[in-house]
């Protein structure tokens, strides 16, 4: 006759039955995680002792025991010490490529990456700063696709000194391709390269999921967009330092290549080629 309560009580295990399963996880070096008792959140700096060591986005270091309480992505892990073998692995930078070992910053090159605000170069900054010291290539605002022309103009490209330029809102018929296009068009053209993302503006290049909401939210035409944002999002939009807050808190939810949309690390990728492309 089968048994309708489904087996022993008392065989091993049978507290556990039906009890949720925590992931266990590897407090491997730049893993972020939050502190599920006091919401500090931090990437993982070195384990020793027992004790796993965070650093947060401002800098702050802080010691918490290895084990429960902690969360990734809102969900409850167990963080257990790395395995020798990823203790040893190459460590990577937060644009996924691998650290060089004690390297210093190369000289600047002559050519270098522009984009439109300083916001498009500090998320630069961020996720491919390690790279682009180790490369040599500095990042530099416009202040808008606008002026691209006239900085062109003052300091010319050419065949030792290129000019990789990263543009908000690259879409058919927009006013940046027309802008764009003429400057591919013009003498300067063979030596620079233009590429761009889809997004209005380089805040929606940050993933939703990252931001922990559904989706970017719809700003009328006619509101300022980053002031369209803070509003639906619940955020103060009083004046430039609210909307500057803002950008903190958005900055601050990246903390590698995985919180980007694809179109954005795509078009970085390709300037990073380009301008670092032995001259021909």
């Amino acid at each position: 006759m089968d048994d309708r309560y489904g087996g022993d009580v008392l065989s091993a295990g049978w507290r556990e039955r039906g009890r949720p399963v925590v992931a266990r996880v590897a407090a491997e070096r730049d893993l972020v995680v939050e502190v599920a008792d006091d919401g500090f959140c931090g990437a993982v700096t070195g384990v020793t002792g027992g004790l796993v060591e965070l650093e947060d986005r401002l800098g702050r270091r802080r010691v918490f025991p290895l084990g429960p309480g902690f969360l990734i992505d809102g969900a409850d892990v167990i963080l257990d010490p790395p395995s020798r073998a990823a203790a040893s692995a190459p460590r990577r930078t937060a644009s996924g490529s691998f650290a060089v070992a004690d390297a210093r910053a190369r000289t600047a090159r002559a050519s270098r990456i522009l984009v439109e605000g300083r916001h498009d170069a500090e998320l630069v900054e961020k996720v491919w700063g390690d790279d682009l010291r180790v490369e040599g290539v500095v990042v530099e605002y416009l202040e808008g696709i606008d002026h691209l022309a006239e900085v062109l103009d003052a300091d010319p490209p050419g065949p030792g000194r290129r000019y990789g330029v990263l543009v908000d809102h690259l879409v058919p018929g927009s006013k940046e391709s027309r802008l764009a296009a003429a400057v591919e068009a013009s003498r300067h053209g063979p030596s620079v390269r233009i590429v761009g993302h889809p997004f209005i503006d380089v805040w929606q290049c940050v993933t939703p999921r990252a931001m922990g909401i559904a989706a970017w939210p719809e700003v009328p035409r006619g509101v300022e967009f980053k002031v369209g944002v803070c509003r639906a999002l619940g955020w103060p939009a009083r004046d430039q330092a609210d909307i500057a807050r803002a950008w903190q808190r958005v900055l601050g939810r990246v903390s590698s290549y995985r919180d980007l949309e694809p179109a954005l690390l795509g078009s970085v990728e390709e300037l990073i080629d380009f301008v670092t492309e032995p001259a021909h």
